[in-house]
């Protein structure tokens, strides 16, 4: 009722109807990104292809900055560029051996690349490192990949997932998935709560962060 009225004062103000509709869906755009986060950035690739310039032009300067190396590949992961990233990353290992971020962004790369063997072992090297590395992610990353006909494994990460207590409504989001993908209705039903009560109980400035991933697990309470 709220969204006609407001079509409907647009449609008054502009006496188009044509650019009410665009500015009532501006509007909603613009109430999205800051309270909740649903819907794409429309100026986050954009931001992020700069990034990545400015961090070739870095490394082009300073070689040896293994800070930028990683960055980048990091970014080139978010845009699902993995056997690039792996062009990064892989000559990286010996200088980031002690770090779990980088063991886990490593098998990533690797997984989404076709390469299991490595990718599995360099995830689990990093869960050695630190084993909440990540808000526990690398085993929802496990267990995703082996939920495709390897059911007892993919249960086996889900347990340990739930083993560290973790505090991401992003990661039971993910969870939920992995459940519904397994067939087990009731086991993505509690995740679903278990991730809105974590949401719940969240502090304020937390709440913001996870609200889009929230948001989320309360629509699929509809759709189990």
């Amino acid at each position: 009722m709220l969204k006609f009225s407001l079509l409907i004062f647009f449609f008054w103000l502009f006496g188009n109807p044509f650019i009410a509709i665009l500015v009532m869906i501006l509007l909603l755009y613009a109430l999205d990104r800051r309270f909740v986060g649903l819907t794409p950035s429309l100026f986050k690739p954009l931001k992020r292809i700069s990034r990545i310039k400015k961090l070739k032009q870095q490394i082009d300067r300073s070689p040896n900055d293994v800070s930028s190396k990683h960055e980048l590949a990091r970014l080139l992961m978010e845009r699902k560029k993995y056997k690039d990233a792996l062009t990064w990353l892989v000559p990286m290992q010996h200088m980031l051996e002690e770090s779990a971020e980088f063991w886990d962004d490593l098998g990533t790369s690797y997984l989404n690349s076709g390469d299991e063997i490595n990718g599995v072992s360099s995830i689990l090297r990093g869960l050695e490192l630190n084993p909440r590395v990540k808000y526990g992610a690398p085993y929802l990353c496990l267990a995703a990949h082996f939920s495709n006909g390897h059911t007892e494994q993919a249960l086996s990460y889900i347990q340990s997932f739930q083993s560290i207590n973790s505090s991401s409504c992003e990661a039971y989001d993910q969870l939920t998935t992995i459940y519904k993908k397994l067939g087990n209705a009731d086991a993505a039903k509690r995740s679903i709560e278990e991730g809105l009560r974590i949401y719940r109980m969240l502090p304020r400035y937390k709440k913001r962060q996870e609200r889009k991933w929230a948001v989320r697990l309360f629509f699929k309470k509809w759709t189990v």
